[in-house]
């Protein structure tokens, strides 16, 4: 791909420049990912160590949190350093590599949000053939499948945005390697390239949405059917907090990848990035947890486990 260019290595412009902002934005940041990285990882940790949350719902949601964790790790750190130093070079291949990266669990994302659809829709329309349609093989290829998925997408639009010239400007208008960002500073004509971007983009997005649109066109039927209050309460409050995620993620998604290059505003790209890139992932394990009882119930059990195990240390003081 190197023989394409003639560009060694990109400038990333950062989430602002105004100097007094940088320590600031920082500190912002910084808690930003740490609260990522702790949310998710303690939910995937939570939901290994409670046989509670051994089910099709919560091993979707692990590795939600997963892809969360890798989501947020592409960008955030290098986002952090780049308010400590004056020019935030990036070499053409770690720009290719952080690109690939982020497709791969923006992808997943996408996939894992519509599987979590269709396992609600399974709990709440068919919850007699629930055990025996979601199988733990059958979530276990599910994933494994949306791997795949992710990976060869990625490769297809790693592929079509690098096989371009890059002999111009190498200042990207962006805190990270993003497609949009990356393809428009390029000097070859980049229109094919544009197409393949959004129909490869409109196909992923609406497919899940589709998928996630039926489910839930189903899901409601069904609770509107309702009869038991209390059972109609619990199926719209794990909708709620599952709709609520997908429509900030599809919302952003929508707007950032389904218009060709020449037609986005950086600054107002790099505002929605914040949001599908670290928001999101930081979100997430807060959206399904703190309104999650069994959740809330695993998590306490955890911690009573260690304030009752032997020689548990609270500022010094050993616990018997």
């Amino acid at each position: 791909m190197m023989n394409h260019t003639e560009v060694g290595n990109f400038l990333l412009e950062g989430v602002n420049q105004s100097p007094e902002l940088q320590i600031p934005l920082f500190i912002v940041f910084t808690i930003i990912y740490f609260t990522t990285a702790l949310g998710n990882l303690g939910m995937v940790l939570l939901i290994v160590l409670d046989s509670h949350l051994h089910t099709p719902m919560y091993f979707f949601l692990s590795n939600l949190s997963m892809v969360d964790f890798g989501y947020s790790s592409t960008t955030t750190p290098k986002v952090i350093a780049g308010f400590l130093i004056k020019e935030n070079v990036i070499s053409y291949n770690a720009c290719a590599s952080q690109m690939f990266f982020f497709l791969v669990f923006a992808s997943m994302e996408n996939i894992i949000l519509a599987l979590m659809a269709y396992d609600r829709y399974a709990a709440v329309c068919k919850p007699l053939h629930y055990t025996t349609t979601m199988t733990t093989s059958v979530c276990a290829y599910l994933v494994l499948g949306s791997y795949i998925y992710a990976f060869v997408n990625s490769s297809v639009l790693i592929v079509n945005t690098f096989t371009l010239s890059f002999c111009e400007s190498n200042v990207v208008h962006h805190f990270f390697c993003d497609i949009p960002a990356v393809m428009i500073l390029s000097c070859s004509d980049k229109h094919v390239n544009e197409m393949v971007l959004v129909f490869i983009s409109s196909f992923n997005v609406f497919c899940a949405l589709l998928v996630v649109l039926i489910s839930y066109l189903f899901i409601f039927i069904t609770i509107f059917k309702m009869h038991s209050s209390k059972g109609y309460q619990k199926a719209l409050s794990t909708c709620t907090s599952h709709l609520t995620a997908v429509s900030i993620f599809y919302g952003t998604v929508i707007f950032m990848y389904l218009q060709p290059s020449s037609s986005h505003s950086m600054d107002t790209d790099k505002i929605a990035s914040v949001f599908y890139a670290m928001i999101i992932p930081m979100l997430n394990p807060m959206v399904y947890s703190l309104r999650n009882k069994e959740v809330n119930s695993a998590f306490r059990k955890v911690i009573d486990k260690v304030k009752s195990s032997p020689g548990f240390n609270v500022f010094g003081c050993t616990i018997n």
